[in-house]
């Protein structure tokens, strides 16, 4: 007898949230699923094929797709807008190179290849403007949709760990910050494109810059030992961001409180005495860095973002920050942990939340309230 073998099983080749951290979505070998963080409802799902490259617009209907290539309609050298609405496509965008990286906002599209970045007026999808970069192979770039100038970040060097910053909405150069000595791994912007967070290829530490100035505001340790920042993410407040957060391949996720944090935690009740940041955070302060140690297995590729950070209490009725944080791990899971910061600098965390984004089943786990490292 003929012997039949199974498909083989679903594996994630990409995930990340929408501009407003409501919704995320994972691609996959098969295709791809959008699920609400709220609730874990799988919202949309279809199977047209491996999805390398995706970007969610907002709330909205449309998407951006690249496909792996496995069928011509879906080559890694095309960019799809699809609507999940009718099922049909927009509008293809056909490229030289494999598209790397797309970003959206509500008036720009960014795509990234190997050797270039092109900007687009999304509603025309006219070229705005076309830079010529160094070889980017990973596709890095930092995206500001909801910043009025919409920034853009992407590598200046492939030898050391430097970034241009362009105002896409113009678009023009407005700078280059010399970030590390070692190529960038990492980048992410604040929510209103103020602040700049970089990490290098070593992994070490991680920095954070005021845009405007080209300057450096804090400097973290994450770890002594090398390894590589899959993802970063800053709190969502508009003015100044309260946390930065980094998920590694050491399956750990770092939190450090930027000045904002600590002003709110070591006077809750007074307003912010400054908008601009005074002199730069010691890197080796440990009351700036908490850490949940095996949030994803070693190696494994996750993305991270802030949902939300406040004010609250704690377990022991004492004041806290209670910062309330999403992650995607490219083994198949969706967690969500509500960290409690107290005024004395004690942390402790919950796994709020967990489920599988392969096999769909939403989860409440039962945990005791865990301290931080």
């Amino acid at each position: 007898m003929a012997s039949t073998s199974s498909p083989p099983p679903s594996q994630i080749l990409c995930a990340s949230f929408n501009q407003e951290n409501s919704l995320f979505y994972v691609g996959t070998n098969d295709g791809f699923r959008i699920f609400d963080v709220r609730t874990g409802r799988l919202c949309y799902e279809k199977n047209l094929g491996g999805i390398n490259n995706m970007e969610m617009y907002f709330g909205s209907n449309l998407l951006a797709i690249v496909g792996t290539g496995e069928q011509p309609v879906l080559s890694p050298r095309r960019l799809r807008l699809f609507n999940t609405k009718t099922g049909a496509t927009k509008k293809d965008l056909n490229f030289k190179t494999s598209v790397l990286a797309v970003r959206l906002s509500k008036k720009r599209l960014v795509v990234v290849l190997q050797d270039r970045t092109f900007i687009y007026d999304l509603n025309s999808t006219t070229i705005l403007e076309e830079i010529e970069t160094v070889s980017n192979t990973k596709g890095l770039c930092a995206f500001a949709p909801n910043s009025e100038a919409c920034y853009l970040a992407i590598p200046a060097s492939t030898s050391k760990g430097s970034a241009l910053v362009y105002k896409a909405s113009e678009p023009e150069l407005i700078c280059q910050i010399d970030a590390h000595q070692s190529p960038l791994a990492a980048m992410a912007f604040s929510s209103n494109g103020m602040y700049l967070a970089t990490a290098s290829e070593k992994g070490t530490i991680i920095r954070v810059f005021l845009v405007a100035q080209a300057t450096k505001s804090h400097s973290f340790r994450r770890g002594t030992y090398p390894s590589t920042i899959y993802s970063l993410s800053f709190g969502p407040s508009n003015d100044l961001p309260d946390v930065l957060v980094a998920t590694s391949s050491s399956g750990s996720l770092h939190m450090f409180f930027l000045d904002a944090a600590r002003n709110r935690r070591n006077q809750p009740n007074k307003l912010l005495g400054s908008i601009i940041p005074g002199a730069i955070t010691d890197a080796l302060d440990p009351a700036n860095h908490h850490i949940i140690q095996k949030v994803a297995p070693a190696e494994i590729k996750s993305c991270v973002a802030v949902h939300s950070v406040e004010n609250s209490q704690n377990s022991s009725k004492l004041p806290a920050l209670r910062t309330i944080v999403y992650i995607i791990t490219y083994d198949g899971y969706f967690r969500e942990y509500i960290i409690n910061t107290t005024k004395s600098n004690e942390s402790s965390w919950v796994l709020h939340c967990e489920f599988s984004l392969l096999n769909t089943g939403y989860s409440t786990p039962q945990l005791d309230e865990q301290h931080m490292d």
